[in-house]
Formats: C-alpha cells, sequence, structure tokens
C-alpha cells in the first residue's frame, strides 16, 4: 500500500526541475500529505489564475447574484406597490363620477348631492362598477385576498419545482408572467373601458401563482452562492429587497398618479420587464452554472497545496483517477475550520434528491415558523396594503404624501431585519431576536394609533413599526428559512431550499389573504381603531406559535453563557 501511494502521488506532480530533483520531491510531498494535513485546496483553472466561486471565498459572481436577486424581488414588490398606492385613485374611478374630469364635479341644488358638470349628464350619473365607495373597499379587499391566497398556493407549488427545475427558469417565467398579467390589469382594461369585476379576479389570481414562482428560487440561489457564516446579516440586508421595492413602487406611483392609474401601473411593468430579460442572460443559479459558461472550468482541474514543511507550493494536475488518490489519503471534505476541502465543481459530482413535501414539512421547526409566519405576515401585509389608504382615508392626507410617507415602514423594516439578523448570528439562535422584536411590534402598534396624527410623530412611529415588525417578517422570510432548508436533519445529499423557503412563505401567504379580507371587513363595520386591535392580537399569536423554540434556544444560550463563563 505504501508503494501504491508513492507511485499514485508521483503522477500527481509536475515539476520544472531535473528528472532526479522530480523523484525526490515527489517522494518527499507524498509523505508531507500522508502525515500533514493539507492547509489550503482550491480548485483553479488551469491556464487562469481566478478560483473557481464557491461558498469560502467571495468573488465577483457573488456580487451579481447578490445584485440581481435582489433587484428581482424589489421589482416584484414595486409591481405589488403600485395596486396598494392606487386604491384611493381606483375607489374614486370605479363608484358614481369617477370618470367625470376633475375639477368639473358640482353641487347640486340640495346642497348635498354631487353632479358632473358636463353635458350630458346621463353620461356620468352611472356608476362603472360599484354603487358606493364602501362596495369599492370591500372588492378591493377580496382582490388582495385572491391575490395572497393564489400566491401562497403558489410558493408550495413553485418550492416543490424549484428544488426539481432550473431555477433561473422558474424564476424568468415567473417574472415574465407577472409583467404581462400586471399589464392587463392596470393598463388594458383601462383603455379599453372593459372592466367587469370577474376578469379583476382572474387575472389577480394569476397573478399571485406567478410571482410565487419567484421567492423559493431566489432564496435558493442564494444559499447556493453565500455559506453559513455571517448569513443572518447577509440574508437580513438581503431580504430588504421587498421593503426596497415598497420603496420604489411608492416613489414611482407617486410620481406619475396624477396622470392616471394607467400610468402608475405601466411604469413598474417596464421596470419588471427589463429584470426579467437581465436576468435571462445574466444570473448563475449557483456557482456550477458559472463552470459551465466559462468552458476551462470544465477542464480538468489542478490543486494548490500549501505544505507546513516550508516547501514551495506546487500546483498538481489531476484527472479522475488521481483525484480519487487524494481523496482516500487525505477522506475529508471542506469545512470552516481549515480541513481539506472538496473541490468545487469535482468531475464527481454528487447528485441531490428532492425532499418530500409531506417530509419537509416534517422538519424541526417549519411547522412552528409557518404558522407564525401566516399571522406574522398577515399583520405585515395589512400594513403593506393598507396604510396609504389609512392615511388618505382616515387622516385625510393627500395621496401623493401618503404614498410617500407610507415607505418610512419600509425603511425600519430595512434596519430591523438587517441589525435582527446580524444579532442572531452574533448569538447563535433566531428565535429569541425573532419572539423579542415581535412583543415590542405590539406596543409600538398601540403607540402608532394613539400618537401619529401629525406628519412628525406618524412618520416617526411608523418607522419604529417597520422596525419590530417588518424587521423579524424579513427574518423569518430569508435566514431562517435558508436554516430549515439546510438543517442537519436532512441527508447530504438531499435537497429542501426551495421547498421549505415556499412552505414557510406560502404558509404566510394564505394567512395574509384572510387577513386583506377580515381588514376591510373589520374596518367598514368597527372603524379602522379596531383594525389596529385585531393586528395586535396576531402579533401576539405569532409569538405563541414559536413559544416551544424559543424556551428550548433560550435554554441552550443560557447553559452556553454558564459554560463560558463558570457561572
Amino acid at each position: 500500500m505504501q508503494q501504491m501511494d508513492q507511485e499514485n502521488t508521483r503522477l500527481l506532480v509536475n515539476e520544472d526541475d531535473d528528472d532526479a530533483s522530480n523523484s525526490a520531491d515527489t517522494t518527499s510531498l507524498g509523505n508531507s500529505i500522508r502525515s500533514t494535513s493539507i492547509r489550503k485546496v482550491r480548485m483553479r483553472n488551469p491556464g487562469h489564475d481566478h478560483p473557481v466561486p464557491g461558498h469560502n471565498r467571495w468573488t465577483y459572481h457573488h456580487a451579481i447574484v447578490f445584485v440581481l436577486t435582489f433587484s428581482s424581488y424589489m421589482l416584484i414588490h414595486a409591481t405589488r406597490k403600485a395596486f396598494s398606492n392606487v386604491k384611493s385613485l381606483l375607489e374614486k374611478e370605479w363608484t358614481t363620477f369617477g370618470d367625470c374630469p376633475h375639477g368639473n364635479l358640482a353641487t347640486a341644488g340640495d346642497g348635498n348631492s354631487l353632479y358632473c358638470a358636463i353635458e350630458p349628464a346621463s353620461a356620468w350619473t352611472q356608476p362603472i362598477l360599484f354603487e358606493s365607495a364602501k362596495d369599492a373597499e370591500l372588492f378591493m379587499g377580496t382582490l388582495d385576498t385572491i391575490f395572497m391566497f393564489f400566491f401562497g398556493i403558489g410558493l408550495f407549488i413553485s418550492g416543490f419545482l424549484g428544488d426539481r427545475l432550473p431555477l433561473g427558469g422558474v424564476l424568468c417565467v415567473g417574472m415574465s408572467v407577472s409583467s404581462v398579467v400586471v399589464f392587463l390589469f392596470g393598463c388594458v382594461t383601462e383603455w379599453s373601458d372593459y372592466q367587469p369585476r370577474w376578469l379583476y379576479g382572474m387575472l389577480w389570481a394569476v397573478n399571485g401563482l406567478a410571482q410565487s414562482a419567484c421567492w423559493p428560487c431566489i432564496v435558493a440561489i442564494m444559499a447556493n452562492w453565500f455559506g453559513k457564516k455571517g448569513r443572518g446579516f447577509v440574508l437580513g440586508l438581503w431580504s430588504a429587497n421587498a421593503s426596497v421595492g415598497n420603496i420604489v413602487g411608492a416613489l414611482v406611483v407617486s410620481a406619475v398618479l396624477n396622470y392616471g392609474s394607467d400610468t402608475a401601473f405601466l411604469v413598474p411593468v417596464v421596470m419588471l420587464l427589463g429584470g426579467t430579460v437581465v436576468n435571462v442572460f445574466c444570473l448563475p443559479a449557483s456557482p456550477s452554472d458559472v463552470n459551465k459558461i466559462v468552458p476551462a472550468f470544465a477542464s480538468v482541474p489542478s490543486v494548490s497545496a500549501s505544505i507546513p514543511d516550508g516547501q514551495h507550493s506546487r500546483t498538481c494536475s489531476l484527472d479522475d483517477t488521481q483525484a480519487r488518490v487524494i481523496d482516500s489519503i487525505q477522506g475529508s471534505r471542506s469545512d470552516e475550520s481549515g480541513k481539506l476541502p472538496e473541490a468545487t465543481g469535482s468531475a464527481r459530482p454528487q447528485l441531490k434528491t428532492a425532499v418530500g413535501f409531506l417530509d419537509a414539512w416534517k422538519l424541526p421547526g417549519v411547522l412552528p415558523y409557518s404558522l407564525a409566519y401566516a399571522c406574522l405576515k398577515l399583520v405585515n401585509y395589512s400594513l403593506f396594503f393598507w396604510l396609504p389608504f389609512y392615511l388618505t382615508d382616515n387622516l385625510h392626507w393627500s395621496r401623493t404624501l401618503a404614498s410617500k410617507l407610507s415607505t418610512l415602514f419600509d425603511f425600519g423594516a430595512i434596519v430591523g431585519g438587517t441589525l435582527g439578523g446580524l444579532l442572531s448570528d452574533v448569538i447563535g439562535y433566531r428565535s429569541p431576536v425573532f419572539s423579542l422584536m415581535l412583543i415590542f411590534g405590539v406596543p409600538s402598534l398601540f403607540i402608532y394609533k394613539q400618537f401619529g396624527s401629525d406628519h412628525v410623530s406618524n412618520a416617526l412611529l411608523m418607522f419604529v413599526m417597520g422596525f419590530w415588525i417588518g424587521g423579524p417578517a424579513n427574518l423569518i422570510s430569508a435566514a431562517i428559512s435558508v436554516d430549515l432548508g439546510q438543517q442537519a436533519a436532512l441527508a447530504d445529499n438531499t435537497e429542501a431550499l426551495a421547498t421549505v423557503a415556499g412552505i414557510i412563505d406560502g404558509t404566510g401567504s394564505i394567512g395574509a389573504s384572510v387577513g386583506q379580507y377580515l381588514i376591510s371587513l373589520i374596518k367598514t363595520q368597527y372603524g379602522w381603531q379596531s383594525v389596529i386591535y385585531f393586528l395586535m392580537v396576531m402579533l401576539l399569536l405569532a409569538v405563541l406559535c414559536t413559544a416551544g423554540l424559543l424556551v428550548r434556544e433560550v435554554q441552550e444560550l443560557a447553559q452556553k453563557i454558564r459554560v463560558r463563563y463558570h457561572w
């Protein structure tokens, strides 16, 4: 066996010295490999000094993936925000006098009713869709419910497909279909003056299914490129994509809202379609996709080995047989402690099988976090869909001001998600941070209701509310989902990222879909104050859903602190 190792090792060495020196150095190198661990092994592109991208080293490919996946979901949310921010305008367009040009409404002789001072009067006295603003509000709440319900159902399906089909293809199909559907919903119906309720409902259902294809895929793509170290901070920052999309969508809509609701839909649609085209040509779903793009990466790899005895590092060209010799000598795969890593893009890929849908539900932590997210996403999306309308309907502020002011909730969510992820990285646990932020979120809603009546206090309290509520929503949808999809309970050859992400976000969306109709119903029957109380109760339920995980992780954390400080 000793001779076989030396003979095989001799095949691995490529020296520039004379033949005698080659033999001696080869034997020395073989002994060093057997007696010491190699500090550093990395795949190289023969002829090019660029490492193949992977988890352990960040390259410009990581930056491309971060930016493109971030911008993809940002654009998705910008199109959603368009509908949220034009609700007050649609209410007027869908009810009596909705089409009467601005400035032509006049008060009738009785001093109570309005009429359009453009002849013939009959053209302006027929309601377009609804007899009253109350009916229009209920219908918009129903549309939100339809969207979130089909979005939730679609997440279960797209997560399942994402672990079995090309992630980039599923993502781009979802984005392109969504852009077409939103264009039909917001522009074509307005231009053609064909606005049946069933068509709006059908289009919004298809839009929910299309947009559901995006989130599980981009979460899985990010997990393919970024390892566990610093995951809470990286994904906490990255998960701000939805909040940034809300901000971008609100600013775009407020800038063009005076041109009509069709323009408010058209601009985000064009942006989304452009982002889809960029993804088709520029987004690598995994490091192996980069290897396919660069043919040289598919060539025979080489290994750069640093030998601890002061010898010079040598580049050893390996074929598949020779690489197995190194594996048999060292027999270990990459970890963060400096052991010999298994080369990314090796000629010996290990095929992964996708986890079953029902099996994914049985993974530790998936069910409680899914139920918690159903409650939390109900609150988060209620504020997302209804905050601008609340500011115009309850506080009587202008639509443009309400659109801009509502973005402060998203700014708070960005900061909260990033700092929450960083803190959970530091302590090594997610649920204590998640639960604590939600507990603070309950009084933030009450304080906002009580003291948010002027512009300054409303803006400040909205930011605080976004920090405590939107922050944990970002944390659970990204970092926690990836943790659960890559946990130790899974076999090494099991793929579960997209499925788990789809389950958690899908369950959250089902809860949010129910909440949107309840919000419109509670508001019309009992007023905005009851809506706020309802949201506070749902936050408390979210905390209760993860109470078991919280207790266990707090106990583990306390035990580690006692051991570390000898308490």
